[in-house]
């Protein structure tokens, strides 16, 4: 797989013991949060459910973390400036697999909800959400201008 310019993945370290487990998922000294994010939310979708695409004009970047639950995050890059561009990637992370995902904001990106139980997402994106005016450019998950089948197995 080529990784998409701008794209960046890290794994998490899961610190376990008798009680559970500890999980950082953000740090200022780490590289994939540069800028900086300007807020986090997190989103609960239920099993089999595809949020995609969607994408940013104003120069956001997002970095999704799964705690709980398993998504397929699809990455595709139509920057006719880019070097990848015409690219997919995908990324199945969640409890067995904890990774943050940078993702320019500026590529379609989305995440389905795989497996039997309900999954977390956590983002930081770099720009703030505005209400009144959201940046946000949207498709169907199913569209045909992104050669993406949420149902294939994901590519990396």
């Amino acid at each position: 797989m080529t990784m998409i310019s701008g794209v960046e993945v890290r794994n998490l370290q899961v610190n376990t013991d008798e009680r559970g487990h500890l999980v950082e998922i953000f740090r200022g000294d780490w590289n994939e949060y540069d800028p900086e994010p300007a807020m986090s939310y997190y989103s609960m979708t239920y099993a089999g459910i595809t949020r995609a695409w969607h994408r940013h004009h104003q120069g956001q970047i997002d970095h999704f973390v799964c705690p709980k639950g398993r998504i397929k995050i699809g990455i595709y890059d139509n920057r006719k400036d880019s070097s990848t561009q015409g690219e997919v990637n995908t990324f199945v992370i969640g409890e067995h697999n904890q990774q943050v995902v940078r993702i320019p904001g500026d590529c379609w990106h989305g995440f389905k909800a795989i497996g039997d139980e309900p999954a977390f997402l956590i983002n930081f994106p770099t720009k703030l959400y505005d209400y009144e005016n959201p940046d946000e450019e949207r498709l169907p998950y199913d569209t045909d201008e992104i050669p993406l089948d949420w149902d294939e197995e994901p590519s990396g």
